[in-house]
């Protein structure tokens, strides 16, 4: 490969300056300079020092005013002081920043600043959760050591007990394993397993029924980590995965070992455990499953929290990324079985329980278990659905929150079955439990009790009775208690007709009585007419009402109770401010018709014999009244939004629905008019549900006049369901309004464009480690242009004024286009599995869905984003920006630090040049570069040696920056930009490499001395060194001629096109990208001189560097 002499870049020129001349060639040069000079000129990569001109011979206009320079080769002129080069050189100053670059700055700045001020001010929901207080003590199974586990002298197994409730560390009931998150502590378990102690000594223990069915207390184990950092490796999520399959069965163990047990022998031992798991505890708890050292059926439950189950929260590790993908494609594997016995998973019940928007560690669409699970074995849940909790919580509150970890020790303690050595119910009895405690209960995947249960109250009335209330009036009560006796109250169901559009709704502040219960509240009844035969008696109900007040004639009825079907709703009131306020909530029934179709009545029982205040609502209302479904597109909801007047004769329950509405980068403003009452009182003020049916996510507004509604419906990056489309649903409102205020009302939806910009933070941020890199690469290029064509390396700063002007803005035009085409194929219905093109698709063979298809570019599923592509690049244009200038404030101030005292310097240009890189010798440098890759092989991760690259080229920078700022010398600032656009182009792959830095320093910190297990390929670092320890000695990249040119040109442009597509689901290829464009301009490097242990010597000598301007003198 045949090269420009490297140092052929002698000087800028002022643009406008046409006058100038070029300095005369100095007489007598030396032979090699004339053997240089013919070797160039026959050589093919040779070109001449003239304007750059395009195909038709005229200068190219990106490089326009760049003025080339003469070949070293040529001595410069004596009369032409260098000072004045370097004056007009001044012109295009590191610091110089034009028009341009100033807008597109101060641009970049307004976005994020509205960006950030919309996150933390704007769409924010409230935070409701209450402290949870405990009493812990810990048991450390000192026994679990390395004849266990060859992590034993890492990690620790513990026993949780709670002071003054249960202090015995003998194990007696059903074991729950917790495991940590990201950097989390073992003890972050204290608030829930506090809560089941103290639960089942208050409330369960003295339920005979309960204990009957199996039920006990839970055994709370858990994992002390050490803090580890699972997020960001993958190698250590692996290790966590095989200790633990290790520590499940050492607990089922000490279960069979009487000194350590306290079971009844006449129960089975159990063989699986219950695991709990909190952010990346959770998918560790998934990838146990996959183990080689997993035991079969030990794991039958699992429930996380705040997990990120969907996609790594950060792809800078490749380790974690094939992780996952190898996690989730068993999983989905398992599940895609047809018959049971293929599917290894079948027995397994998987429930995520999400905080929503106020986690903002990790998005709560990657909880979504909608692509890995099916509905038999699993949802996704938010737990401003869960009754009685009603809020959001933040990555850390879910874990102590009080209101969510009583419903979760209730949820874990309806499942447990000691009777079976699994020790929880079945399957289906599983999910059915699960069901009813977390999800709201209007869900269509929420089972009424209703139907499978048998009458047990006999109702008896009599046959005059006035308490039947004609067909397809609303029943109102706004008091109980007034006749100071029972009273009933008899809707007739109205007759079925399939498809039937009826359904039955109630609504009251009083608790439902279930059956048998003698409280003075409400009781309701699904009731059919029982004729009572001769010789038949009543004592086949186990409740006799008789309310006929010893008529002769009587009507009997055989009810069955739906308390336990009652749904529970946020109170509101005219004092309502919040759904978790503390406040006793309302009771809704919802029942379709075919669900109670079998009965003639439904019968509301007011049982109170005393006067007082309360209010019931019933009635039966069709769906063309009480469904409103809006027809409007995304475009016209964003330009004009929905406006509705609702009638006064409407029903006390509608469903306003806009499938347009579901996007997660949009939030919206919610406006309801007021409810006016003829009378100035009423029975509870309007209040909505916001839900989405995938995933199961619910949030309330009470009293609601205003509301912000966001969701985490269609998101970024999301791969598609098991089942293949998502539900294009959208969002639905379910407004419930006091039916006695006879009024119209109004209710408006508008999209609020200033609160979606913070929406896009927590779905676009890792987006910001991947287009930067798209920036500097365009930038990076543009200046090799420069420097091949001309000889300037002109500075980043004007670099990044030509790359606005034209590379950019096309590449942004064009990666738009092709965010429009991914999103319309992602929109699209799945293909037949050959259907794969190229890489766009890869494993389409392997099934008829594409996982994948959401990973590139933008993530989006929709072609409306496409300007997030020129928003996001235009932000990451400022950031740029920003940093080129921090460095360069950085990188001078270094520079007065290596300043020698003037008595240090000498006065020859060449000592001076020496002073400024010569730190050390060659041979020096040359075993520290062994030694430190020798490292990498054997002991540290590359990353470290990369982070010393690092402040060594942070040096380098500095000490070019003090030389050219002394010599005034175009050569060395040349070099100087050179350096600084590498050190940037460096900074920013510095984030992918860090997290793997900061794994194997926490490693050191806990004292796990064990070599880190992965990232030692000397590959992966070594052109970085080398380039480096060639930049220490001054060594300025030759020029390229001829196409050689365009591979620097090509590989920059490619780097830059990847970082766009496929950066933010594999940051890690970034790494290696930019580590096969160092290894290229190494060879450009070793192209000057050859290849052998000589020539690299001659690179890491100072002698040969930049600005040596020494003739080299024949040997006598």
């Amino acid at each position: 490969m045949r090269r420009r002499p490297s140092s052929s870049a002698a000087d800028d020129d002022d643009p406008d300056d046409t006058n100038t001349t070029l300095p005369d060639p100095a007489p007598a040069p030396t032979q090699r300079s004339l053997d240089r000079l013919k070797s160039a000129k026959s050589s093919s990569a040779w070109k001449s020092s003239s304007i750059p001109s395009d195909s038709n011979g005229s200068p190219d206009k990106e490089l326009d005013g760049l003025i080339p320079l003469p070949s070293h080769d040529v001595p410069p002129d004596p009369a032409m002081p260098d000072s004045r080069l370097y004056r007009r050189a001044r012109m295009r100053s590191p610091w110089s920043c034009s028009l341009l670059t100033l807008s597109a700055t101060v641009v970049a700045a307004c976005l994020l600043f509205a960006t950030l001020h919309s996150l933390t001010s704007s769409q924010l929901d409230r935070k409701g959760c209450r402290m949870s207080y405990m009493r812990p003590a810990f048991a450390k199974f000192d026994d679990f050591d390395t004849e266990h586990t060859r992590f034993a002298s890492k990690y620790s197994l513990y026993l949780y007990r709670e002071q003054m409730v249960d202090e015995d560390t003998k194990v007696k009931g059903v074991p729950v394993l917790f495991i940590p998150g990201n950097a989390g502590s073992y003890k972050q378990v204290r608030p829930i397993a506090a809560e089941a102690a103290t639960y089942f000594q208050d409330k369960v223990q003295q339920d005979v029924n309960a204990i009957r069915n199996g039920t006990r207390s839970l055994d709370f184990f858990t994992v002390d980590f050490n803090e580890d950092i699972t997020a960001f490796h993958g190698q250590t999520l692996l290790d966590q995965a095989e200790y633990l399959n290790e520590a499940v069965a050492f607990v089922l163990s000490l279960y069979h070992d009487p000194r350590r047990s306290q079971r009844d022998p006449e129960l089975p031992d159990p063989t699986s455990v219950i695991i709990l798991g909190h952010s990346m505890g959770g998918i560790v708890a998934r990838t146990m499953l996959t183990m080689h050292n997993y035991q079969s059926n030990s794991i039958n439950t699992i429930i996380t929290m705040s997990a990120p189950h969907a996609r790594p929260p950060v792809s800078f590790d490749a380790d974690i990324v094939r992780t996952y993908n190898q996690i989730n494609t068993y999983w989905r594997e398992a599940y895609s079985q047809k018959w049971a016995n293929n599917n290894p998973l079948w027995h397994v019940t998987l429930i995520s329980i999400a905080g929503g928007s106020l986690d903002t560690v990790v998005p709560s669409d990657y909880a979504s278990l909608a692509s890995l699970v099916p509905e038999t074995n699993g949802f996704t849940v938010f737990t401003s659905s869960i009754p009685n909790v009603w809020t959001g919580m933040d990555h850390q509150a879910i874990l102590w929150c009080d209101q969510f970890r009583k419903v979760l020790v209730r949820a874990l303690t309806d499942v447990v079955n000691v009777h079976r050595p699994a020790q929880t119910k079945s399957r289906a009895d599983r999910m059915r439990a699960f069901k009813k405690w977390f999800l709201t209960g209007m869900e269509s995947v929420a089972e009424k009790t209703l139907p499978q249960s048998e009458p047990t109250t006999l109702l008896t009335l009599e046959d005059n009775s006035n308490s039947i209330i004609q067909q397809g009036k609303r029943l109102t009560l706004t008091s109980f208690g007034q006749l100071h006796k029972p009273q009933a109250y008899l809707l007739p169901v109205p007759p079925y007709s399939s498809p039937s559009e009826i359904k039955f709704t109630l609504l009251s502040d009083q608790q439902l009585d279930s059956s048998g219960q003698h409280a003075e509240n409400l009781e309701v009844l699904l009731c059919s007419v029982f004729p009572l035969e001769v010789g038949q008696t009543a004592t086949l109900f186990s409740m006799n009402m008789d309310l006929s007040g010893n008529s002769s004639g009587s009507t009997r009825l055989a009810c069955k109770n739906a308390a336990a079907d009652s749904i529970s709703l946020p109170a509101s009131t005219r004092a309502s401010k919040y759904p978790f306020d503390e406040a006793a909530p309302f009771s809704y029934l919802q029942y379709d018709l075919d669900t109670i179709s079998k009965h003639q009545f439904v019968a509301v029982v007011d049982k109170s014999t005393e006067a007082r205040r309360g209010w019931a609502v019933a009635e039966f209302s069709d769906r063309t009244e009480s469904v409103i479904q809006t027809n409007v597109g995304l475009h016209e909801l964003l330009r004009s939004g929905v406006h509705l007047t609702l009638t006064a004769d409407r029903p006390m329950t509608v469903d306003i629905k806009v499938p347009a509405l579901q996007s997660s980068l949009l939030t919206y403003n919610l406006r309801v008019g007021n409810q006016a009452c003829e009378d100035g009182t009423e029975l509870f003020t309007p209040f909505v549900r916001q839900y989405i049916s995938e995933p199961y996510e619910s949030k309330y507004f009470v009293n609601v006049k205003h509301a912000s509604i966001n969701l985490h419906g269609v998101a970024p990056f999301m791969p598609p369901p098991l089942k293949g489309q998502p539900a294009q649903n959208g969002v639905s409102l379910q407004l419930w309004t006091d039916p006695t205020c006879s009024s119209s009302l109004e209710v408006s939806l508008e999209v609020d464009f200033a609160g979606s910009l913070g929406k896009l933070y927590m779905r676009y941020r890792t987006i910001f480690a991947a287009f930067p890199i798209l920036v500097v690469a365009l930038v990076i290029r543009k200046q090799f242009k420069a420097y091949d064509e001309v000889g300037i390396f002109i500075s980043f700063s004007e670099s990044m004024d030509l790359t606005l002007r034209r590379s950019l803005p096309l590449l942004f035009l064009a990666l738009s286009l092709l965010a429009v085409s991914f999103a319309r194929s992602s929109s699209a219905p799945p293909k037949p599995s050959s259907s794969g093109i190229l890489f766009w698709r890869h494993n389409a063979t392997e099934s008829a869905i594409d996982y994948t298809k959401n990973d590139l570019l933008l993530g989006s599923q929709d072609p409306f984003f496409w300007f997030l592509v020129p928003m996001l690049g235009m932000v990451s244009v400022g950031i740029c920006v920003a940093l080129n200038y921090t460095t360069l404030v950085v990188t001078h101030l270094f520079s007065y630090v290596f300043t020698l005292p003037p008595f240090f310097r000498s006065q020859s240009s060449h000592r001076h040049t020496s002073q400024g890189f010569a730190t050390t010798s060659p041979r020096r440098r040359f075993l520290t570069t062994l030694l430190l890759l020798f490292l990498v092989a054997t002991l540290i991760p590359y990353q470290f040696a990369y982070l010393v690259t690092l402040l060594v080229q942070l040096s380098t920078c500095a000490r070019a920056v003090r030389t050219a700022r002394d010599s005034r010398s175009a050569q060395h600032a040349n070099f100087a930009n050179y350096a600084h656009s590498l050190l940037l182009l460096m900074l920013w792959i510095l984030p992918i490499n860090l997290p793997v830095l900061v794994v194997w320093i926490h490693n050191l910190s806990v004292h796990w001395l064990t070599p880190f297990s992965s990232h030692h390929n000397v590959l992966s670092i070594m052109p970085f060194i080398l380039l480096v320890e060639m930049l220490t000695a001054g060594r300025m990249v030759p020029r390229l001629g001829g196409g050689l040119r365009y591979v620097t040109s090509t590989a920059l442009f490619a780097f830059a096109v990847y970082a766009a597509i496929y950066g933010v689901t594999y940051a890690y290829v970034l790494h290696h990208l930019a580590n096969a464009f160092v290894a290229w301009l190494v060879a450009i490097h070793f192209s000057e001189v050859g290849v052998s242990w000589r020539s690299l010597g001659q690179l890491l000598d100072v002698e040969g560097s930049v600005g040596d301007g020494r003739e080299e003198k024949k040997t006598p």
